[in-house]
């Protein structure tokens, strides 16, 4: 956490702020989720509390605060409480992970007879060199929140819903797993942020050991060199997120609301959360992987030298220089995740809900099979393009 009471003081902070901002961010999901689908059907959308209905938000936590805590006759009281905050704990730790700019620098200080710094603060939660293996490992434990709020409900249809998620997650997470298998095959690391680092630049790649640039004038991306990988990770986090056309856990016409049928107040807006918290963490891992992170293209290097110029010539720190760069980056990186989320709004309410039967063999049949092709592709790819190198 740190080697001082500042470094230890600042990181907690960032941990907390990532928590709160995620939390803040569901709120304007909803609102959006309501706005666009009212675009896209013609209707009006929220429009009566507060300008464009922005404060139905408020409308809406209060009515969830002062609801009803209702808990059935035949429940498991002690997993009944903890399933929503299974459901939100593992979102918010898996996005503390990600990376989601270059790091800021702070210059040394003196304060009360003492050097404090130089310091380095990364803009995530925390660093982790693994940090994709532990995202995934973090992000299936939502699967036992899905099993503990269906099985201590006694509620049939909550049973139900919850076989459903828990089997349709572990089928989809194993494509989504795979999916990602290239790209690390190609980064050679599991570390985001050196995978977000070799995404900077114009496309290179090399054939037979000669270097092709016929394609620089396109960004160093993931999707241009796994395009199967890319498509197949989204299509698997709609499945893993419980989001249309994918959302049979909770298919109202068949199971009521599926594993979380007896929740309501405080309970099921934790639910509400963690679904929306695992979108966020989704987006975010789609960017780091496939579309360069915070980076920039073709205006990375120029930005942060202009930076530097521009600093020295104002007389502003380097503690002030990096924080800019490092807040532009930011900007870069939410833009991406935000059109990312607005994706996943637009074909919620443009795609029909699958049947269960045709959801799994897309799962099994479809999606792993060629998850594995794209895997053993990559992998030939790669030994092909070392060749003319002689390794």
């Amino acid at each position: 956490m740190g080697i001082d009471f500042f470094e230890v003081s600042i990181n907690m902070v960032k941990i907390i702020l990532i928590f709160f901002a995620m939390i803040q961010t569901v709120p304007v999901l909803v609102w959006l989720e309501r706005r666009g689908s009212a675009f896209i059907q013609n209707r009006l959308g929220p429009n009566r509390v507060g300008p464009l209905g922005l404060t139905q938000l408020l409308a809406d936590a209060v009515k969830f605060f002062f609801k009803q805590e209702f808990v059935p006759g035949g429940a498991r009281r002690a997993l009944f409480y903890s399933a929503p905050v299974l459901a939100l704990v593992p979102a918010a730790i898996a996005l503390g992970a990600i990376p989601l700019s270059l790091p800021v620098y702070i210059e040394a200080f003196e304060s009360s007879g003492r050097l404090f710094g130089p310091y380095r603060f990364a803009m995530q939660g925390y660093e982790i060199g693994v940090g994709i293996v532990f995202i995934l490992g973090i992000s299936s434990l939502a699967t036992y929140s899905v099993l503990m709020a269906g099985w201590s409900s006694g509620n049939k249809y909550s049973l139900m819903g919850a076989l459903r998620a828990s089997a349709q997650m572990i089928s989809y997470e194993l494509s989504l797993g795979l999916s990602l298998v290239g790209c690390l095959l190609i980064y050679g690391t599991f570390d985001l942020n050196e995978i977000v680092s070799l995404q900077t630049g114009p496309l290179l790649f090399s054939f037979f050991g000669k270097v092709q640039e016929g394609l620089a004038f396109l960004p160093n991306w993931g999707v241009f060199y796994q395009p199967l990988g890319a498509l197949l990770f989204f299509v698997a986090t709609f499945a893993e997120c419980h989001r249309l056309p994918f959302d049979l856990p909770e298919a109202e016409g068949e199971l009521v609301a599926g594993f979380h049928t007896e929740y309501s107040g405080v309970k099921m807006l934790l639910f509400f959360i963690g679904e929306y918290g695992h979108m966020i963490v989704s987006s975010a891992l789609l960017v780091v992987f496939f579309f360069g992170g915070y980076d920039i293209p073709w205006f990375s290097n120029w930005i942060v030298s202009s930076c530097h110029r521009l600093g020295l010539e104002f007389g502003l720190g380097l503690s002030l220089v990096s924080l800019a760069i490092s807040l532009i980056f930011l900007l870069s990186f939410l833009l991406k995740v935000a059109l990312t989320l607005w994706i996943f709004i637009w074909i919620r309410w443009s795609l029909p809900r699958f049947r269960y039967d045709q959801l799994m063999n897309l799962g099994w049949k479809k999606m792993l099979p060629w998850a594995l092709f794209n895997t053993v592709l990559t992998a030939i790819a790669l030994l092909i393009s070392q060749i003319g190198k002689g390794v």
